[in-house]
């Protein structure tokens, strides 16, 4: 390891006002106690690269029982990594000790493949420095002095944007896989590059992601496709073979979807998803899994409607079994799956345009994201244009309007059952 540099205020150039009240509250309430407390990771990194950091944590010399001393509101989480959450009222800051390399008591376990299990060896500010994933990540900001303090290098990855992991990538990566797609992420959102030795290992390496807990990479596949730059991330994650470890039907999907048809819908559906998050809009996971998985949805449904049961009944069987799949290897959340369900199987109500129907429909409260579902089909090339035109009038027209539209629609022809009635 280089030795520490201590970078001041007139090379970095971050002002103590650029920082959260909250955070200055914690880092000068820890120091006047008398442990060394820094501002650290995509907070000082983001500040640097002149962007508003999402989050301000911390890292101290002082245990997290110590923390919940000195600031009261202080609330311990965590067995594998003890981390101590300091509250404001709703709000809260992570606020993390500094950690040493492994040993080989209870507290630093890792298991025969390399994965860390325990995460509990606490060390110093120049140790903690070396157990962060990249060198952008590990640079410490100091409140009282103003100075910026880099052990490896950090500051001349963020000149050369580039991303390098610390240490032997390949070990790194066995500790924790999820590094492979925080490198993705990072690429995506900061436009960063893999330095050569931190990207040789990913396409040999991404199997390993099949060991994380399905709802671990639940929270990374949000991070990933919920940062602004999700179109770009999924090109990413296909280049380095870690997309199928996260949606292995939708893999399959885009492989067998010669039309291009599905392939465009996804594009098409990130795209809005960036923009609205661009715009400041809120994104609901359940779209994202509902456009993912939405082709082997409509295959299965046609499967089971070839198999002899009626539509609806067709698509609640092919979303089950889609939805059970998918949830092995990101845990959805019960919340978001049945509103994925509901968008799938209100996709065809909107060919049913009769007065009733049609007002019923409208007030639905999952109408809109069906509706915008609909509507994405339809502008990646599938017949729907005349519905999409149809319903999109259909909502900003008066009561007397939506009467004639309704009564100058056609009905669609309702399919004839096998069975006959019995004549008495």
């Amino acid at each position: 390891m280089k030795d520490m540099v201590r970078i001041p205020f007139s090379e970095h150039g971050i002002n103590e006002r650029q920082i959260c009240k909250k955070a200055r509250t914690i880092l000068t309430a820890l120091t006047k106690a008398g442990y060394e407390a820094y501002l650290v990771g995509g907070a000082v990194r983001d500040l640097l690269l002149g962007k508003q950091p999402k989050d301000f944590d911390i890292a101290t010399s002082a245990h997290p029982e110590q923390i919940k001393k000195v600031l009261p509101s202080t609330r311990i989480i965590g067995r594998r990594f003890r981390l101590a959450h300091v509250h404001f009222g709703r709000e809260f800051l992570e606020v993390a000790t500094f950690r040493a390399p492994h040993d080989e008591s209870d507290k630093g376990l890792v298991s025969n493949d390399g994965r860390i299990i325990h995460d509990n060896v606490y060390g110093t500010v120049a140790e903690d420095a070396v157990r962060r994933d990249f060198t952008i990540n590990a640079l410490f900001y100091e409140l009282k002095t103003g100075d910026v303090l880099d052990f490896i290098e950090g500051m001349q990855d963020i000149k050369q944007r580039q991303l390098r992991l610390i240490g032997d990538p390949e070990r790194r990566y066995r500790e924790d896989p999820v590094r492979m797609l925080r490198g993705i992420r990072f690429m995506a959102k900061l436009d960063f590059s893999l330095e050569p030795e931190t990207k040789a290992p990913i396409k040999e390496l991404s199997h390993l992601l099949s060991t994380i807990s399905p709802a671990r990479l639940f929270d990374e596949t949000l991070k990933l496709f919920h940062s602004g730059q999700a179109v770009l991330t999924l090109d990413l994650l296909r280049k380095y073979c870690l997309f199928t470890c996260l949606f292995p039907l939708t893999e399959q999907s885009l492989e067998e979807d010669e039309s291009g048809l599905f392939f465009n819908l996804v594009v098409a559906a990130l795209n809005n998803t960036d923009k609205r998050i661009r715009a400041g809009k809120t994104i609901n996971p359940a779209f994202l899994f509902a456009v993912m998985l939405w082709y082997q949805v409509k295959k299965g449904e046609k499967m089971y409607q070839e198999m002899g049961n009626p539509d609806l009944q067709s698509m609640h069987m092919a979303a089950s079994e889609v939805l059970g799949h998918q949830v092995k290897s990101t845990a959805i959340p019960r919340r978001f799956s049945n509103v994925t369900r509901e968008i799938w199987t209100m996709q065809g109500r909107f060919q049913f345009k009769a007065c009733r129907r049609a007002l019923g429909f409208l007030d639905n409260k999952r109408f809109r994201a069906a509706y915008d579902f609909m509507c994405l089909r339809a502008n990646s090339g599938e017949p729907l244009e005349e519905d999409c035109e149809w319903w999109t009038l259909f909502q900003d027209i008066s009561s007397d309007d939506q009467l004639a539209m309704c009564n100058s629609a056609s009905s669609p022809k309702r399919k004839r059952s096998g069975r006959r009635r019995r004549r008495k």
